[in-house]
């Protein structure tokens, strides 16, 4: 039995094949202790059967984004201590005199440097004592390290010091996550500071899997984890390697939402997942695949390990609303999570988006989790009518929360679109996440997109993405040749290889995908390029794509060659529906009143499991389900398609 279990701010997600069928689980996060909820949901879900578990986890996310994780020397070149400080030339903020650069992982005391030497072209100048690497460890154990990172110049050409000062820090007992390992590639800032992160999570991931692991054995289970660049990673790998992990969850929903996009047909899509604490919002092509990035940047920290080309804001349906010292009304990035939750569910005392939806009318309190939830919407009353400040109404305090956070939404979709050069009407917005299918009409016609797509289950799809992602190994080094040299063939061959013992030695059988970075010699950029024949001239068509020109006269330099190794997962694929006579009457339960730019409305209540393919309906109207509703606004005409897929046109 396959099942996968995404971990969120507010709701564990659950989704496994049952029966033919695919089923979809929620149950409340755990946040003191994320696994227990994991354990919880399998319990319920197998009971005493035996499972292949693949897991999305925050648990490395969070620890990087609250800065909670270990206390972490990091070790290089002697004169170089300081390059995690330094970082780049590059300003974030140009014009605001108050900036601070966030302060590096490993404190100037815990920066130390080894004499030694590797010239570029990988031969040895100098070579660490034995003498230096014993006092060193012992600095390094003295000054109460809990982690050791290890990023030496030059490591990526030859490994000899990089190995041998990381076998004598082993001594110590603490982990230590080593460059060459993990990132064999040029640019000592960038492959610095994506190994100090990794040494950074390693402590608190390999805690947190290993009990885990040995929970799910005790029930006959097994532990895979979903990687950042969208596939699965052996358990043992993602907790010597957390920094392949930080996207963990989000990856899954773009694998998710792409497949059920190309199940539907369709190819452009902005993928949108809104869940509890968070928004992740990505553009996809369909038939082309996954984008993927190296250049992703966390709390200003580069991570070059590849990962999805994902934007995250903090926006979810917990944010906290609140007003700011000069009355202006502010919502998130704080959230209220799982505990103490929203209002409505009891606990909560500060308002949030989920709050305002209910009181909008967009929730129903009597059918949240089918039923298995009853929200409190007069708890939720009074406490807004406490907190509106100088708002006309609670409904105006409501609205004024989705309007602010729509904003916050709409940013981060136009960052991945308009602000990477593609019309956002070009593409269909794909909604998911427990909270998504609230609010996309409303970004849609922000945007002026023509179209909206609700999947089936979309509150579960970023599980569902976990649950159909292959196995996938990714192996990179940085050569700097010419595209025509014989040597290029033998750096992919031994890489391959590598790779492929490593798939083995997993029993795993992989296939293998090779690609590299180009640029014109003598820029500081790459552009990634599928390996293949014509591989210079789709470089310079790239090239013009992204710049606006090419140089077809300038040499090109291949910089570092990549090898994807993929095992394939059986596919899953969402069921068809049977036509129906075109009537969603059928599906109405209720009819109610919604709130929608300051008035309310007559609309009609949908469960959703009485739409069938071909049904149309109008807005306004609330479709129910068991993990999200989905609230059609006037003016807009939902039609459901054979994948039971809610396709939206939403007008103007």
């Amino acid at each position: 039995m396959r099942v996968a279990i995404d971990t969120g701010g507010t709701f564990t997600d659950c989704v496994y094949a049952e029966d033919g069928a695919l089923r979809v689980l929620k149950v409340a996060s755990t946040p003191r202790d994320p696994g227990e909820a994991v354990l919880r949901a399998l319990n319920e879900i197998a009971g005493p059967r035996a499972a292949e578990v693949r897991h999305g986890t925050t648990v490395g996310t969070n620890a990087l984004l609250e800065r909670k994780g270990a206390r972490v020397a990091f070790v290089t070149t002697a004169g170089f201590e300081d390059v995690i400080a330094i970082g780049r030339q590059a300003r974030p903020k140009l014009f605001d005199l108050f900036f601070e650069k966030e302060a590096p992982l490993a404190p100037a005391e815990l920066r130390f440097g080894v004499i030694e030497r590797t010239a570029s072209d990988g031969s040895i100048l100098q070579r660490p004592s034995a003498n230096e690497l014993r006092e060193l460890a012992g600095r390094i154990t003295a000054a109460g390290a809990e982690a050791i990172a290890v990023s030496l110049l030059f490591s990526f050409a030859n490994t000899q010091n990089e190995s041998a000062v990381a076998a004598a820090l082993r001594e110590t007992g603490l982990p230590v996550s080593v460059s060459h390992e993990i990132l064999p590639e040029f640019r000592e800032y960038e492959r610095g500071c994506t190994v100090l992160i990794n040494a950074y999570l390693a402590p608190k991931m390999q805690r947190y899997l290993e009990r885990l692991d040995d929970g799910l054995r005790a029930q006959r289970s097994t532990l895979a984890v979903m990687q950042s660049s969208g596939g699965i990673l052996p358990a043992t790998l993602a907790a010597k390697e957390p920094v392949r992990t930080i996207l963990s969850g989000p990856a899954g929903g773009v694998v998710g939402a792409m497949a059920a996009a190309r199940q539907a047909g369709i190819e452009r899509i902005l993928a949108f997942d809104m869940g509890g604490t968070s928004t992740d919002v990505a553009l996809v092509n369909s038939k082309g695949g996954l984008r993927m990035s190296k250049e992703s940047q966390v709390l200003g920290m580069p991570v070059a390990v590849p990962m999805l080309e994902i934007h995250t804001v903090g926006a979810g349906g917990g944010s906290l609303a609140s007003f700011d010292r000069g009355g202006a009304l502010k919502v998130g990035p704080e959230s209220a999570a799982a505990d103490p939750g929203p209002i409505c569910y009891g606990s909560g005392v500060q308002p949030t988006v989920t709050d305002a939806n209910l009181l909008l009318g967009r929730i129903d309190a009597d059918s949240f989790l089918d039923g298995g939830m009853k929200l409190q919407p007069e708890r939720t009353r009074e406490a807004f009518a406490e907190r509106k400040g100088g708002l006309a109404g609670i409904e105006m305090f409501a609205e004024g929360i989705v309007r602010v956070v729509d904003s916050h939404m709409e940013k981060a979709l136009r960052r991945i679109s308009i602000e990477q050069g593609y019309d956002p009407r070009d593409f269909v917005l794909v909604s998911f996440g427990g909270a998504g299918p609230l609010h996309a009409c409303a970004l849609a016609r922000a945007l002026r997109m023509l179209r909206v797509m609700v999947p089936s289950a979309p509150g579960a799809l970023s599980a569902y993405g976990i649950l159909i992602s292959d196995v996938v190994r990714d192996y990179s080094r940085t050569v700097m040749l010419r595209p025509g040299d014989p040597a290029l063939a033998g750096h992919f061959e031994s890489i391959e290889q590598a790779g492929l013992r490593d798939m083995r030695a997993e029993a795993f059988e992989a296939q293998a995908w090779r690609s590299a970075d180009l640029r014109y010699a003598g820029q500081g950029y790459e552009l990634a390029i599928d390996w293949n024949k014509d591989f210079v001239e789709r470089f310079h068509l790239e090239h013009e794509r992204r710049y606006g020109y090419a140089d077809r006269q300038r040499p090109v330099e291949v910089v570092n060659v990549r090898v994807r190794l993929t095992a394939a997962t059986e596919a899953l694929p969402f069921q068809k529906r049977g036509a129906g006579d075109g009537n969603a009457e059928r599906a109405v339960v209720n009819s109610k009143p919604m709130f929608y730019e300051g008035a309310w409305r007559d609309g009609r209540v949908y469960d959703r499991r009485g739409l069938q393919a071909g049904d149309r309906l109008s807005g306004p109207a609330v479709i129910l389900e068991y993990s999200a509703t989905t609230f059609i606004p006037p003016g807009a005409q939902a039609t459901v398609d054979e994948h039971e897929n809610l396709l939206i046109e939403v007008g103007a």
